[in-house]
């Protein structure tokens, strides 16, 4: 490997750990605000329904937490790369590349807003290095450079990254629609390994647009298994920070308590900061168990009313309840066991 190609390793890698240390105390308030206010709420036919105001005003400051969360990760990868010039475009793009937009409402998630950090990162980089009169020198950095990056990146996000996956999301659809029926637990497996994939990206929405459309036809079945999926991640890493403690650091153990209790309410983006940091260990075991818990379930029959995931909505389970519970908890087991076969000890990795 080139010399070239290792710096830009190593500079990706202190972008990615930069994105993280700003986005988990972003991750942690809004996930803990969220998990009070979804605990006092009652499953309903919209998911978790919150009628205390106080617990409601809790509720909003949780969801804000976690819409920051993304905008923040590509922000600061961005700032890693560039400085302060790339901070804006990052955390802009961020926030485009998790919102919906157009007729297909495409979104791209966590994975799009880190790529989108690191090409507005560079963008911005590379604008830095322009030689401009001295009269523009001073207004580059909180002007020139990130209005130029902002433009470049989302004008390369609307037209050539965002049409793609929208094509790949319909396929999806149209693929999960063909397969109801006798595939049951392959079925399962299937909407198990997408819940996971993205953790709250087009994949994991394509899932739930899919399994909701299958309630409107009182098909309960794959929203049973898809909410088992949602919540094992969160709390497979939970587990694995708790048993498995000499492969992760003392933030990532303190950080696996908040990952447990964004599972039990189903919130899978309670993975994302594990997944940034350690992709090739945290993305293969979680979609391995999340896949196992979603079979299981469909195997098992378990069929759920409500459009939320996690034990918080277990009165909302119809059909076999306490194999919810179980296959959960089953899928949880599996991903830690595939995290700990996966990752090297902390202090083996350092040596």
């Amino acid at each position: 490997m080139s010399d070239n190609m290792k710096s830009i390793i190593q500079e990706l890698t202190k972008a990615f750990n930069t994105g993280v240390s700003y986005m988990l105390p972003v991750v942690v308030v809004g996930g803990i605000f969220l998990a009070i206010s979804l605990a006092g709420g009652k499953p309903g036919e919209n998911g978790m329904e919150v009628t205390n105001p106080f617990l409601q005003n809790l509720g909003v400051i949780g969801m804000a937490g976690m819409t920051m969360m993304i905008p923040v990760l590509a922000g600061y990868i961005a700032y890693s790369i560039a400085g302060k010039p790339g901070l804006i475009p990052g955390l802009i793009v961020g926030y485009i590349a998790n919102t919906p937009f157009g007729d297909s409402h495409v979104q791209t998630g966590f994975l799009g807003a880190m790529l989108m950090g690191v090409l507005s990162g560079y963008m911005a980089k590379w604008i830095k290095k322009w030689k401009v009169p001295n009269n523009l020198k001073a207004i580059m950095p909180i002007l020139v450079i990130p209005i130029i990056s902002t433009f470049v990146i989302s004008m390369i996000y609307f037209y050539i990254i965002a049409e793609p996956i929208a094509i790949f999301i319909r396929w999806l659809i149209e693929v999960l629609g063909n397969m109801q029926g006798g595939s049951a637990v392959l079925l399962g497996i299937i909407v198990g390994a997408m819940a996971a994939f993205d953790m709250g990206g087009p994949v994991n929405k394509t899932a739930t647009a899919f399994t909701l459309a299958l309630m409107a036809e009182g098909i309960y079945g794959p929203n049973g298994a898809y909410r088992i999926a949602v919540a094992i991640p969160p709390l497979g890493l939970a587990i694995s920070t708790f048993v498995s403690r000499r492969k992760y650091t003392a933030d990532e153990r303190n950080l696996g308590i908040s990952a447990g209790f964004m599972g039990l309410i189903g919130i899978t983006e309670g993975a994302i900061p594990f997944a940034v940091k350690s992709l090739k260990t945290v993305l293969p075991s979680i979609i391995i168990g999340s896949a196992v818990g979603a079979g299981l379930g469909m195997y098992h029959g378990v069929e759920c009313m409500v459009p939320h995931g996690g034990l918080i909505v277990i009165a909302g389970v119809n059909q076999a309840p306490l194999w919810y519970a179980i296959d959960m908890f089953i899928g949880a087991i599996v991903t830690a066991i595939c995290l700990h076969i996966l990752r090297p000890n902390i202090d083996e990795k350092t040596k």
